[in-house]
């Protein structure tokens, strides 16, 4: 069985990428293997001109950490600590200092029109302030890319467009954007639209 078929696929510096196709598709393998998350069975897989496929993990581990931000549909946010800490613990791998850190934190509360929820607990947070701290979260080291996977899936209509609002903000800053979606409005917003279907990656004119 083929979680994803051979394919090629260059993401390039400046990419709003949208990746559609039926559930067990093969679209979250894909973005497990572009951000790291996942090894490939054959072939290559280059960053930045840099074959990854055979790294210690530790060295994956830590390109992760430099390039990329993760954007997941469940929001993995630390109950029990506050907005400002979740968004904060997305950068405690890296070599910031902790004040340094702090700040970045703030910056990116801030960015997500949040600052007025940063000391709050994500169990009192709406869907789609959770949503807003998970993608803090990610932004606030600066990746070079952005990897979403059904960034709106759980949010009403109004929530869906705060967020396609803030990805195309990122967007406009030149940040580079891989977002998996259901959604045809969502997908729309991308400037490549890629569809995956039993594994198999086309990219659509």
């Amino acid at each position: 069985m083929h979680a994803l078929r051979p394919t090629d696929l260059v993401v390039r510096r400046g990419d709003y990428i949208t990746v559609t196709g039926p559930s067990g598709s093969g679209k979250s393998t894909l973005l497990n293997l572009v951000g790291l998350l996942d090894r490939p069975d054959t072939g290559t897989c280059h960053v930045l001109g840099r074959d990854t496929a055979g790294l210690p993990e530790a060295e994956r581990g830590a390109l992760r950490a430099e390039l990329f931000g993760f954007v997941f549909q469940a929001f993995h946010l630390v109950p029990g600590r506050s907005a400002l800490e979740n968004v904060e613990l997305g950068m405690l791998y890296g070599p910031l200092p902790p004040a340094r850190r702090r700040a970045l934190a703030r910056e990116a509360i801030e960015r997500v029109r949040l600052a007025h929820r940063a000391d709050a607990d994500p169990r009192t947070l709406s869907g789609g302030e959770r949503q807003r701290v998970a993608l803090a979260r990610a932004v606030a080291g600066a990746p070079v890319l952005l990897l979403c996977d059904e960034p709106t899936g759980n949010l009403d209509g109004a929530n869906t467009r705060n967020i396609l609002e803030l990805l195309r903000r990122l967007h406009g800053t030149g940040m580079t954007l891989v977002v998996v979606t259901h959604d045809p409005d969502v997908a729309r917003q991308g400037t490549r639209r890629l569809r995956v279907d039993d594994g198999t990656v086309a990219e659509e004119d």
